[in-house]
């Protein structure tokens, strides 16, 4: 009997839908026990959310500093695969997430056990899953592929579509915004990842060691966005720190910083972005290898 633990924390519930689509086909297998472990944080973080406190959690969430979880235990103390999906927080695994690898208790859960990752988010992913890496690689486990389902409205229009559905809780609050979020069809779709998943499980009783999900388009790589993954990434990890100089998050001098940085930030999107992007198409002709080598290394496992 192979056992399969899924791990899981979703504000939205568009998360647990992408899981659920994975895993479906390997719950039908009678010969595979399915695990799942829902994350919850002692102090829950709300859905719709919002705008103020939604970045009062940005220092803590990219600093990765730990909140406390409700306790949690698991049917068996080592599984053949873990299916440990997450969302992305300021280009960072959610705060749930990442508090939950830090814990002694999930080290010892993941240790060597081999690990695919199933990420939903709003198109930059590559910054959190390296930090994830980091995690896993901290837990001794194996990452054997990652799978990436990204909103469907487009990198542009996702800036403000995604916002409004994080603070009203409507996909599409206002008739001119494209609906924010995985597609219906992507989601459905997602099932072919748990076909091959449960093919593998059932080729024979050895560990599995590497990618089971190679030719399925399991992430997509936008390559306009590595550059500017990379300068937010910098700027979040600054502004982190000084934001945590202002106060905790409920005070005064918190709420001040965040204010300024704010600002910072729709500055930061309407013109460091674009003209990143500018740059880089300007000047793809000379760095085109190096673009190929970059979208090769963050497919990895997978391959796009």
């Amino acid at each position: 009997m192979r056992k399969v633990l899924t791990v899981n924390f979703s504000q939205t519930g568009q998360l647990s839908s992408i899981l659920q689509s994975v895993v479906g086909p390997i719950k039908e297998n009678k010969d595979i026990t399915v695990d799942h472990l829902v994350i919850k944080p002692k102090v829950n973080f709300p859905f719709p959310w919002p705008f103020g406190q939604f970045f009062r959690v940005f220092p803590e969430t990219v600093a990765m500093d730990p909140i406390e979880l409700e306790p949690f235990t698991t049917q068996f103390e080592q599984y053949d695969l873990i299916i440990l999906s997450y969302q992305v927080w300021f280009l960072t695994p959610s705060l749930p997430i990442s508090s939950f690898m830090q814990l002694p208790q999930t080290k010892k859960l993941f240790n060597n056990t081999p690990v695919v990752t199933v990420i939903g988010c709003r198109g930059m992913w590559l910054s959190a899953q390296e930090k994830m890496k980091k995690l896993l690689a901290d837990a001794n486990a194996k990452l054997v592929d990652n799978v990436v389902l990204s909103d469907d409205c487009g990198a542009a229009f996702s800036f403000l579509a995604t916002p409004l559905w994080m603070m009203t809780g409507k996909k599409k609050p206002l008739s001119w915004v494209p609906a924010a979020g995985v597609s219906e069809s992507d989601i459905t779709n997602a099932r072919r990842f748990g076909v091959a998943i449960n093919q593998r499980l059932m080729y024979d009783e050895s560990a599995i060691t590497s990618p089971m999900l190679s030719g399925l388009n399991a992430v997509k790589i936008n390559e306009k966005l590595i550059a500017s993954e990379r300068v937010g990434n910098h700027s979040f990890s600054i502004w982190s720190k000084i934001l945590k100089k202002f106060g905790s998050q409920q005070s005064i001098g918190r709420a001040i910083g965040l204010s300024i940085y704010v600002v910072f930030l729709v500055t930061l999107i309407l013109t460091v972005v674009p003209i990143t992007a500018i740059i880089k198409k300007l000047i793809a002709p000379l760095t085109r290898n190096k673009i190929a080598k970059q979208k090769a290394y963050f497919a990895e496992p997978s391959g796009e």
